[in-house]
């Protein structure tokens, strides 16, 4: 191919996945589905600018091979014992079972019993850059149903390195057949020498590898670093005749617990991306408008029975794992698609001999038809629900608390254990999950939302309780919050931490009911101790410090023209906190 003719493709590609992926977001169905698209407008059965597909699909392979190196990336130690639980039991029950009855509904259909336990196990899995848009774009991630529905993805996303790497082993035209004599045996002890190697040495080598690209202070070095990584793990294992996509995982493992773990993904990141992009483009190119024309049936029949399957499935596992009714039909209904993997099995798949081309094709065509609706069975679940389409935080249970505790950082922290300390209900709402995670493992009533929201305020239950307290880190925000909350709830007080004199004035502006600068009463404490220590007397340098006090806070009020007394918390308000029902305060 010569210059002008690859510019000219890569123009009109880069122009379809442009066009695709902004017409397929206007109409809410995700990027993936445009990809898909804009390949078939682009390929064979549209305007066939493309005639050979396969050729880009080898390339665009590579973008699987960068995923699972991503994919790999997140596997730290710490990480996967804090979801042991998850992952195990509904991520390895899901694709056992659906695997199990996917296999039996392919071997009830005709298929011989290997390719209808390969089809099962390559219809099991879901999408994982489709279903984690999906709820990354709704802002449900940090949900009880989204970790759920990350926790079945990833063990999937593991599950998918096996899979491959025993596709070539099976009986097949091209497969390896059943028969383990000497020779085959001495060469699987090679391979797995080779592995061992890699992993022993890989660990030691790559650590250096990257520090050596990080002292050379220059970015394309280490994205090249990272490049070169990932090429030449997949190549080795290629060369071994096992996946390419086993030799990136494993590299990515090796790496996750070193300290160039977010540098390497940041660099990997846009090549990941773009080429994901080119995988399904040449998916969307591959597909076969012929077999839905002469199978309409088979292969409409065969998306509902994938959907409505793999729902009726995870929906019962998920309760089994403690997840509420509502979380367990919205993880159902998130994972129930085929997955982008399917294609990379079903491609190994043939080229083996273990699945017939023809019948790649109309599995190709249903995993396709399962995205589509996703987006749609979500849409309609949010109407029966009568909700905005927008994300939820966290379902919030129990009796409406008597204080709100909006950040739950070291400030919004020491409250928190003083209010309970004290026996007063509250509940603490934080935007970062994995701080909400670790303050329900300490006991906190911590739950993952956005205060500023007015919705997540009233499901905290900020229209019954009696105080609002705000420790958010950032000054805007935390603005926004107090503002929003005199407007909207009048009988709350609102308590507000500021971070300097200027945040200080503009809370009190915004009408907080007591606002307390956090580095101003610590300081004030240091400065009673030293007057102590250098000989004053205990009251003198208590009546000191509290005489500096009021002026400085008069001086604060002065300045928004305000009585000081509208803006500082009453001992008695305080004080009389803990026996105060917000269910009778009206």
């Amino acid at each position: 191919m010569d210059t002008h003719a690859f510019l000219n493709q890569a123009v009109v590609l880069l122009a379809a996945a442009v066009i695709g992926v902004w017409i397929a977001k206007r109409l809410g169905l995700g990027a993936v589905l445009g990809y898909l698209a804009a390949g078939f407008v682009v390929g064979p059965w549209g305007l066939a600018y493309f005639q050979d597909s396969d050729s880009i699909l080898h390339f665009a392979e590579l973008g699987v091979v960068l995923l699972l190196f991503v994919i790999g990336l997140e596997l730290r130690p710490r990480r996967l014992w804090s979801m042991r639980h998850s992952v195990l039991g509904l991520g390895l029950s899901q694709v056992l079972v659906s695997g199990a009855a996917l296999g039996g509904l392919a071997y009830l259909a005709g298929l011989p019993p290997i390719s209808a336990g390969v089809v099962g196990l390559t219809l099991g899995l879901s999408s994982t850059a489709f279903a984690l848009q999906v709820l990354g774009e709704r802002k449900e991630l940090a949900t009880h149903h989204g970790r759920a529905a990350f926790s079945v993805l990833l063990l999937q996303d593991i599950a998918v390195i096996p899979m491959l790497a025993a596709i070539p082993l099976l009986p097949g035209p091209n497969g390896g057949g059943t028969a383990m004599d000497a020779g085959a045996f001495t060469e699987a002890l090679k391979v797995a020498g080779v592995l061992v190697a890699v992993v022993v040495v890989g660990r030691v080598a790559l650590q250096h590898a990257f520090r050596i690209a990080a002292e050379t202070h220059t970015r394309e070095i280490f994205a090249a670093a990272a490049l070169l990584t990932v090429v030449g793990t997949a190549l080795l294992m290629d060369a071994l005749g096992l996946s390419m996509g086993l030799g990136a995982f494993l590299a990515g493992v090796l790496l996750a617990d070193t300290h160039y773990r977010h540098a390497i993904e940041a660099d990997i990141e846009p090549f990941k991306g773009l080429l994901m992009g080119l995988f399904f483009l040449a998916v969307g190119m591959s597909v076969n408008l012929g077999v839905l024309a002469e199978q309409p049936a088979a292969i409409l029949g065969g998306v509902v029975a994938l959907v409505v399957a793999k729902g009726a499935i995870i929906f019962p596992l998920a309760r089994l794992n403690g997840l509420s009714n509502r979380d367990s039909l919205t993880t159902a209904v998130a994972i129930s698609q085929g997955g982008e993997f399917a294609f990379v099995l079903l491609t190994a798949a043939t080229a083996h001999g273990v699945v017939a081309d023809p019948t790649a094709d109309v599995l190709t065509l249903i995993v396709i038809g399962s995205m589509v609706t996703t987006p749609l069975l979500l849409m309609a679940l949010d109407r029966a629900r009568r909700r905005p389409l927008s994300g939820v935080p966290d379902a919030i249970d129990g009796e409406a608390p008597q204080v709100i505790v909006a950040g739950l950082g070291r400030f919004g922290h020491i409250v928190g254990r003083v209010l309970r300390a004290n026996g007063i209900t509250f509940t603490a709402l934080d935007h970062d999950p994995q701080r909400v995670e670790r303050m329900k493992h300490l006991g906190t009533p911590a739950f993952y939302g956005d205060a500023s929201r007015l919705d997540v305020l009233r499901t905290a239950g900020a229209d019954d309780a009696a105080a609002l307290v705000v420790a958010l880190d950032d000054v805007d925000q935390a603005e926004r919050i107090v503002a929003a909350a005199k407007q909207h709830f009048p009988r709350l007080k609102v308590y507000a931490r500021a971070h300097n004199r200027e945040h200080a004035q503009r809370l009190m502006g915004a009408r907080a009911d007591a606002v307390v600068r956090e580095t101003f009463l610590a300081s004030l404490d240091l400065s009673e101790r030293l007057l102590t220590g250098l000989g004053l007397p205990q009251p003198r340098s208590r009546e000191a410090v509290a005489e500096f006090r009021e002026h400085d806070e008069n001086q604060l009020a002065a300045s928004l023209g305000e009585d000081v007394g509208a803006r500082e918390p009453a001992n008695r308000d305080a004080e009389g906190l803990a026996a105060r029902d917000p269910a009778k305060s009206a």
